[in-house]
Parts: structure tokens; sequence; C-alpha cells
């Protein structure tokens, strides 16, 4: 299997950013996150790179959803990215890491009278996604006495080639309005005394591995961004998105570069400016592709089981990543602690949990792996331990951040008084 740079072969065992794994699986026990942040801040600055070779008004605003952890949101902000954010929550978050109000962009499609109050406070611009929302946001803002800069978010209507469940914009998607209703929105938001409108912003989905369907979501937000212009209005930044893939099959997978990128979506932005005369600042949402592959998911097997597969049961399942029980997601796995060992079998990792549906990995060639042996899940800094569960009662793991050959927790692990910790007993029950 062809690694990234910053996972190695070093006597016998998986390396991530200069670190051995199975020392970190000693040192924090297992199941265990462990997050390379020199890998992000690399994945970051070349992404940046790809876009303000061609134009220099960029900001990369960070999909704060495919990972939330305070330290990578940290190192993100070091670096100057800001952050789209989808609740209080990775609001709160974001201006915790260091991330700037004016970097933000609370997006969603059902917010709550806290949050648009919550926007409203703290300043941050917010991608409205319905009338109904406009109205309460001036609401929120006038009894504020305040006023909020927003982007309406626009439904491109186009088919993209990823997983169903993460196409954003398509016809029947729950986000955004209509393109074709985005000139009558800016409208009334125009005659609104306590809302700004400055941008229009889209998202099309996730996992894209091809990059012409940027392109052509490019080519209906500049026709829009026109169409609002002619109106009177002023576009002062217009959002993209993001959803650039990544190689979940190292060997397999044609995932395009940023650079490549950039190539598709660059000119279609320029000209689409040019003809409408206008010169607004780039925004795009990169999650997966600053993140993903800088993780791995570090699991300890039980057992391992000969029926109609040879099952290797670990320690780890779809409580600490659901993506493979969800998508039926691939993820590559290493034997940590047999790294250079060649496969002589075919296995299927299965985790603790009690779903059928709870496999990691199938049917992947491996070095046999025993009792006791570590098993590394690749890819798995995207959408993991964010969307990870306490299901059947077990406690989530350790994140260790590895950074400049240091390692420290970025996590604690859970213990069962983190499970009950929010419980209460009704007084019928004393």
């Amino acid at each position: 299997m062809k690694l990234p740079s910053h996972l190695t072969v070093e006597g016998g065992h998986l390396h991530i950013g200069g670190r051995d794994i199975v020392d970190l699986a000693e040192t924090y026990g297992t199941p265990l996150y462990v997050t390379d942040l020199d890998r992000i801040v690399g994945n970051f600055k070349r992404f940046t790179s790809a876009l303000t070779a061609h134009y220099p008004a960029v900001q990369v605003l960070f999909a704060a959803k495919a990972n939330g952890n305070l330290a990578v949101m940290r190192a993100l902000a070091e670096q100057g990215a800001g952050a789209d954010v989808f609740s209080s929550g990775e609001l709160e978050l974001a201006l915790q890491a260091g991330m700037q109000p004016d970097r933000l962009l609370f997006n969603g499609s059902s917010k709550s009278p806290a949050d648009l109050a919550l926007a409203v406070e703290t300043g941050v611009r917010v991608s409205v996604d319905s009338i109904d929302e406009l109205r309460q946001l001036e609401a929120a803002a006038a009894e504020a006495g305040k006023s909020v800069e927003i982007a309406f978010r626009v439904n491109p209507a186009l088919e993209v080639p990823t997983h169903p469940k993460i196409a954003t914009g398509l016809k029947t998607s729950k986000f955004g309005i209509p393109a074709e209703e985005i000139v009558g929105a800016y409208a009334e938001a125009l005659a609104c005394e306590h809302i700004d409108p400055a941008g229009i912003h889209c998202h099309i989905g996730s996992q894209i591995l091809e990059v012409e369907p940027f392109a052509r979501a490019a080519a209906v937000m500049v026709e829009v961004a026109k169409e609002v212009t002619n109106l009177g209005a002023e576009i002062r930044f217009l959002d993209v998105g993001g959803g650039l893939g990544i190689p979940y099959h190292h060997d397999t997978d044609a995932a395009p570069t940023p650079e490549e990128y950039a190539a598709a979506v660059m000119p279609v932005f320029l000209q689409g400016i040019r003809d409408a005369g206008i010169d607004p600042a780039l925004w795009v949402e990169p999650g997966r592709w600053l993140v993903g592959d800088s993780s791995v998911l570090v699991a300890r097997v039980n057992s391992v089981k000969r029926a109609h597969r040879t099952f290797v049961n670990v320690d780890a399942g779809f409580n600490l990543l659901v993506r493979p029980a969800m998508y039926d997601s691939y993820h590559e796995v290493v034997v940590a602690n047999k790294a250079d060992r060649p496969a002589d079998g075919t296995y299927t990792i299965a985790g603790p949990i009690c779903e059928t549906g709870d496999l990691l990995a199938q049917d992947r060639d491996l070095p046999a792996p025993e009792a006791g042996d570590l098993v590394a899940v690749l890819d798995a800094g995207a959408y993991g331990f964010a969307m990870s569960s306490q299901y059947n009662s077990r406690p989530r793991c350790a994140e260790v951040a590895v950074r400049g050959g240091k390692h420290a927790l970025m996590r604690r692990a859970e213990d069962l008084g983190d499970v009950t910790a929010a419980m209460q007993e009704p007084a019928w029950q004393d």
C-alpha cells in the first residue's frame, strides 16, 4: 500500500508524524485517535497557496463539523484560518480556538432563535437559508440594536458524484434557496434595517473526486452574483463551499489535488467577477481535505474468529468511527506492529458493538492478526471522533496530538462517569 508522507514504517511499526504508533498505544491505551497536527497545517498551507496563486483575496474556512477538537482548530487559527460553523457549539469552539469573528460563517438550515441571537451578539456573518430565517434574524438584530452581515445560501440544483447522503447541492436538498429566487431574497434583505447583505454561499457536497462539479457550481454562483449586482447590491464575498475528496483507497483512488481544483474553479470565478464588474473575496470551506488523512484510529485485537469469514475482533467499532456503517465507506487498515510483513490471509475487522453492521473493514489482505496486535484505521481525521457516540454505554476514547516530534493528549478518554454525568434520578425513584 502506498502511504502518505507523514505515515512511515520503521522497525516493523507504523509511525505517524515520526512517532511510533505502537509506543503511543502503550502510553495512552486503546482505542486511540492519533492526529498529526503538522500534517493539518501543511494541508492548509497547500490549499491556500493553490488558490492565492490565482487570486489574492482568498479566505479559507475550516469546515468545523469535520473535526471539532480545539487543538485542531487552534493549529488552523494560528495559520489564519476561519471556520464554517453549523451550530452555536461550533461557533463557541471556533472563538475559543482564537479564530476571528469576521472569518466565521454561521451556516445551517435550521437555526434556533438562540443560534440567531448568538450570531448577532458575536458579530459573525450568517449564511441565511430561508426567507423565514431572514425575518427572524432581522427581528433578533433589531432587538439587540445591532446590524448583522449575511450571505444567502444558494441551492444550485447540481447533481454530483458522491454518496447521496452527503450531496448537499441537489435540487431536492434541504439546504439553501433556489438560485432563481436569490435576487428576490436579496431585495427583501436590502429593505431590512438591521441586515447587511454582503455575499452568497453554496456547498454542493462532500468527498467529491472530480473537479468539474466545482467549476459548474462556481459558474452558477458568479451568474447569481451578477444578477444581484445588477439589483444594486454589493457582493463583498462569494463562498463556494468545500467538498474536495481524499483518496481513501490509497492505491487506486485518483483524488484531485488543490492545484487541480484551483485550475478548474479559478478561471470560472475570475471570468465571472470580471463580467459582473466586482472584486469580492473568495471564501472556500475545506474540511475533509485539511484533516482527513491526519489521523489514525488505533484499536487492539481482542480475538480472532474463523467462521464464514475470519473476523478480527477489535476494541473500536462504529461508536468511534461510524463512516463504514453509515456510508459503506472504505478505510485502509494496517496491522501497526506488523507493518512490514506481507499479507498471508484475508480478514474482516469487526468492532465490539451489538450490531451486525459493526464492521470497520471487510475482506482485507493482511499479515495474520493475533490477540494483542494493533490495527490502525487510516484517514480517520474527518467525521471520525466528530461523529462518535456512547452507544452500548461505551465511553469514548482519548485523542492524542503529534507535532514537531512531541505528543500529548488533546482529549482524555472518557469513563463511565462521563456516560452517566448528565443522567438524573426521577424523584419517584428515590
